[in-house]
């Protein structure tokens, strides 16, 4: 009684497993496209999944009895026999069943629902046993009420597992996954049979229960015989049949539904009758009706959950190739991804002038009291002192280029010479890719798509504002230096107020010309990497990432001191204006060019580590240690 309740528990918790992983299989196989695998659809697992477990597993103990076996052997014969009546078309030539027929018990649609039991075929009620026999593609079970049958047992007849048509074969192994006993009806001439051999091997992995009957036989010519052929047939599938049944050659008892079914024993049977009489025929009605149903239906079922939990057969085997695809991207996605980083080497750093007068103006709209009044004044000073100097030099070079148009130009510039470099290992990649990045890589590279960039990123560049960009940076940075270093911002603020009280002349002349409010200390840093013309970046295209790389080593060497760390600070105003300058290309370009396939390069990549992944996973682990 123990072992019945734990029986009862175990199957219960495997329901609950086999309903979370329909929807978690569907989830991780739509985040597995991209590495072109087999589809679940089609797969043995999964179709035994779908068909059988699906649908059955938990329900109340009925069982589903198949009659299946090869071309023209007489199963249409043997299943009429099953139903008392000539349910199912069958005459001496081939009759050609192509569709199911199946006898359902009184009362088994208030248990059950028979749609749910049969989920690939459609359903249409019985009434002309040639029905069966329609050439169609839609699957169909014709179904008739079987009042004789017992409540819980249902009754099939198949397609031929043998026949040239492939749509038979599809319909006689969703009949194979959904029952639960087998009754192979073999001859002389199919017993060994390559396909039929095929058929039963599934069937023997998947645990079925099967019944062998020996039909048209010569008696008693063929006793020595059978034994033979039941051997190699048990030998060549894995199967060790319930029982066995001989029927004879008799057409005129075949059609009049009374052939006798002589039941016989043997070492390849699981249940030896040695008390079997070779004379007396047997009823496989009666026989059938007293098989032990709960039995046989957990055997079965806990066949089909061994087949998903199968490492080389089942869910795991699938597992495996999402993992070394996956692992196989990564390698190549890894290595692309190092050589298609692209370094900016000639970005243009902003000019210092607007990039201190932009600062200054920050500083004066704080500055409150004396401090305020006397760099206002000194601003007025050093204008008119520098006034005659620049006039001059207006009249010999004419009117000056503002600064950042002459950027906005030399920006465009390191602009085509990134989107030539990033076309330039986009084309290696297509080259050189696997077969997952390569057909995407060259996608990207069809028809005008550099002409059509280049386009887009002119027209998008031509109405940047970059006064607008400098107030953004300028107040980011500020409001960043404030909080995360109070103490030399407060050094800072001093510096500013104490040279608005003492600075001279010529501090108001570096003044005027826009080296800052404190001019003595940020004049020297001019020199180093804030000042130079250029920064040099790292810019990903594919993440969006930039940092900027060069000046680090200037910087550091003088960051310990008081004006080493002004020095850092400022050439770290520069460093966030070409970051941000930089973020505004690889953004559009990964939008208009790139779009989604870093992205999902990277999910596919990472895929075993993600939680559909896991859960997939950490079922089947379950599963296997319930079964």
């Amino acid at each position: 009684m123990t072992s019945t309740v734990i029986t009862d528990q175990t199957f219960q918790r495997c329901s609950e497993v086999v309903q979370a992983l329909v929807p978690a299989l569907q989830d991780l196989q739509d985040r597995s496209q991209i590495f072109g695998l087999t589809p679940l659809a089609g797969r043995e697992w999964y179709e035994l999944l779908r068909q059988k477990l699906v649908p059955q597993l938990g329900d109340k103990a009925y069982l589903v009895v198949a009659v299946v076996g090869g071309t023209n052997i007489g199963k249409s014969v043997i299943f009429n026999h099953l139903a008392g009546c000539r349910a199912s078309a069958s005459s001496p030539l081939a009759s050609g069943t192509k569709h199911v027929t199946c006898l359902v018990p009184s009362g088994f649609s208030g248990e059950h629902d028979l749609q749910r039991v049969f989920p690939d075929f459609e359903l249409r009620e019985w009434s002309d046993a040639s029905l069966a026999l329609q050439d169609c593609d839609t699957h169909r079970i014709f179904w008739r009420m079987a009042p004789e049958l017992p409540e819980s047992l249902l009754i099939l007849d198949t397609p031929d597992i043998d026949s040239d048509a492939r749509v038979n074969w599809v319909r006689a192994d969703a009949v194979r996954r959904s029952a639960d006993v087998l009754i192979a009806v073999l001859t002389q001439q199919k017993y060994n049979d390559a396909a039929v051999k095929e058929f039963f091997r599934k069937a023997g992995d998947e645990q079925k229960s099967v019944i062998v009957v020996f039909n048209q036989v010569l008696l008693p010519e063929d006793e020595p015989y059978w034994p033979v052929w039941l051997e190699t047939f048990c030998r060549e599938t894995h199967i060790r049949p319930e029982c066995v049944y001989l029927a004879p050659t008799d057409r005129r008892a075949a059609e009049e539904l009374r052939l006798p079914f002589f039941e016989r024993t043997h070492s390849a049977c699981l249940n030896q009758n040695n008390n079997v009489d070779a004379s007396s025929s047997k009823s496989l009605s009666s026989d059938l009706s007293r098989l032990k149903f709960r039995d046989i239906r957990l055997k079965t079922l806990h066949g089909s959950l061994k087949e998903l939990a199968h490492p080389q057969r089942g869910i795991p085997a699938w597992l495996r190739e999402i993992r070394t695809a996956s692992q196989d991207l990564r390698q190549t996605s890894t290595r692309l991804a190092a050589d298609s980083v692209i370094q900016v080497r000639q970005w243009p750093s902003p000019p210092n002038s607007v990039m201190v007068t932009e600062l200054r103006k920050w500083w004066s709209e704080r500055q409150v009291g004396w401090a305020r009044k006397i760099n206002s004044a000194y601003n007025v000073i050093g204008n008119g002192i520098l006034w005659p100097i620049r006039a001059a030099k207006k009249a010999i070079q004419g009117e000056p280029v503002p600064p950042m148009d002459e950027y906005r130009q030399r920006e465009w510039s390191a602009i085509l010479n990134v989107v030539e470099e990033l076309f330039d290992k986009l084309h290696w990649m297509a080259e050189s890719g696997n077969d997952i990045i390569k057909p995407r890589v060259e996608k990207l590279l069809r028809g005008d798509t550099r002409t059509s960039l280049l386009k887009s990123l002119r027209e998008q560049h031509d109405q940047v504002v970059f006064d607008d960009e400098l107030v953004s940076v300028v107040e980011k940075e500020m409001m960043s230096f404030e909080k995360d270093r109070p103490d030399l911002f407060s050094l800072y603020r001093q510096l500013n107020n104490v040279s608005a009280a003492v600075r001279p002349v010529t501090s108001v002349v570096l003044f005027s010309m826009g080296f800052g409010p404190a001019g003595e200390m940020v004049a020297p840093m001019l020199g180093h990497a804030a000042a130079s013309a250029v920064i040099h970046v790292v810019a990903d295209v594919a993440g969006g990432a930039t940092a900027a790389v060069a000046g680090e080593a200037a910087v550091s060497t003088a960051a310990g001191t008081g004006a080493g760390m002004l020095q850092a600070w400022f050439h770290r105003l520069h460093s966030s204006f070409t970051e941000r300058r930089v973020a505004w290309l690889t953004t559009r370009i990964h939008d208009q060019l790139l779009q989604g396939l870093p992205e999902e390069l990277s999910a596919a990549s990472g895929l075993p580590e993600s939680e559909s992944f896991r859960t997939v996973s950490n079922l089947v682990s379950e599963l296997g240690s319930l079964t």
